[in-house]
């Protein structure tokens, strides 16, 4: 292992290396981006048993070090996740480039035309936990939005985002473009970590990926900019005009499908007009194996004051019947973190008063939280989902790191 002085060589070459590769991908060709990503696309396929071996190798590491059915889930690669991390990288290289596209234009009276356009980042720092997928989606995002990419994956995915890692190098060789765009901080040491989070000479933004240790972490220690989520603790309400078969649907959908990812549902709640059907529901999910903590319905066990505001990330979730929708409402901004949630109702007003009371980076309307997902919404794949209220919301995807300059041209104007 590497002493505290060597980690702090280490990253700084690294950090001067990102900064001189950002120079160049700021105005790199839409052309080489995408020929990089394709390349890398196709490289992926090729190497798919390379990766599952090295995913191998990391699984066998994380029942050594006792991780949970949940964080194994998250960690495991197969045939079918690996071509989803291989289609991503091509559905974001054919999305427009945000680079240089207009936001806004307008000229004013002293004959100024005024654009304004979106620009890279810069170097962007991502740290994650468990999921190597994050290696090739934070990669590609980067790299579209023209920014380079410094990537520190979790001890337990060492071998398999190293894999994946040379796949992106492959494509950056291929399109001619600086095989330091994208780097992978070749330690698990966490000293690591600490020198990333104070890289403030050659980092402009710090994305934290993985449990609320990390992000609490990062959130308190960081003199970087950071686009974090500290926690998705996402609720489901079934309205007193909740229909029946696509409540038990969608619930048990946002629960089950993927016990471990931010989006899956932690807390029920059901208005009183509803606890028939929410019986049902609750029902439903302890024949699944969920482990329902119930307040006025029957659980598995009754729900203590514990239980709201937790995220289980397991198969696990809180239940409780409220009066109504504001009750609903209020029980949500109490103990919700601003991530997803969800309202089951074919009452539009009352899916309106939700949208409009609440201020979640999402809020759905009888849809699944397991969409939650910057894939989902189009951007081919995200960076992290992004509760706070500066620069980044919600899915952050290529166009959500960039952000915008002024180009001001005049015909010899002057100010009076």
């Amino acid at each position: 292992m590497k002493d505290n002085n060597d980690i702090a060589d280490l990253m700084a070459e690294i950090g001067q290396r990102a900064r001189a590769a950002a120079a160049i991908l700021a105005s790199t060709s839409s052309e080489a981006k995408e020929r990089s990503l394709t390349e890398a696309a196709d490289c992926l396929r090729r190497n798919a048993g390379v990766v599952m071996e090295a995913n191998a190798r990391d699984l066998e590491y994380g029942r050594e070090k006792g991780l949970t059915a949940a964080m194994m889930d998250r960690l495991a690669l197969d045939a079918d996740r690996i071509e989803a991390m291989a289609a991503g990288l091509e559905a974001i290289a054919a999305q427009a480039d945000p680079v240089g596209a207009t936001i806004a234009e307008w000229d004013r009276p002293t004959g100024l035309h005024i654009r304004r356009v979106r620009t890279p980042l810069g170097v962007v720092g991502v740290i994650y936990e468990s999921r190597p997928n994050v290696t090739a989606d934070a990669g590609a995002l980067c790299l579209k939005s023209g920014n380079a990419v410094i990537l520190r994956g979790g001890s337990e995915s060492f071998h398999s985002s190293s894999a994946i890692y040379a796949c992106l190098v492959e494509g950056l060789r291929a399109a001619g473009l600086p095989e330091d765009a994208v780097q992978l901080v070749p330690t698990r040491d966490r000293a690591a970590v600490s020198e990333m989070l104070a890289m403030t000479d050659s980092i402009d933004v710090i994305v934290p990926r993985g449990g609320k240790g990390l992000v609490g972490l990062v959130q308190r220690e960081a003199r970087v900019p950071v686009f974090a989520h500290l926690e998705g603790i996402v609720h489901v309400y079934v309205d007193a005009a909740a229909d029946p078969d696509k409540a038990l649907r969608v619930v048990m959908n946002a629960k089950t499908r993927r016990t471990g990812i931010c989006g899956a549902a932690e807390c029920l709640l059901v208005h009183r007009g509803a606890i028939d059907l929410g019986q049902r529901i609750v029902d439903m999910l302890m024949e699944a194996g969920v482990e329902v903590r119930a307040q006025g319905l029957k659980g598995s066990l009754p729900a203590t004051a514990d239980d709201w505001g937790r995220e289980y990330l397991d198969m696990k979730i809180a239940a409780k019947v409220v009066d109504d929708i504001d009750d609903a409402i209020a029980h949500i901004r109490r103990y919700g973190s601003q991530h997803t949630d969800c309202i089951l109702t074919e009452d539009q007003a009352a899916a309106d008063r939700f949208f409009s009371r609440l201020d979640s980076a999402i809020l759905m309307h009888n849809a699944s939280t397991q969409f939650a997902d910057g894939g989902e919404f189009g951007m081919g794949a995200e960076i992290g989902i992004a509760t706070g209220k500066m620069h980044a919301r919600g899915p952050v995807g290529a166009e959500q790191l960039t952000s915008f300059k002024y180009l001001v041209s005049a015909d010899g104007a002057v100010r009076s």
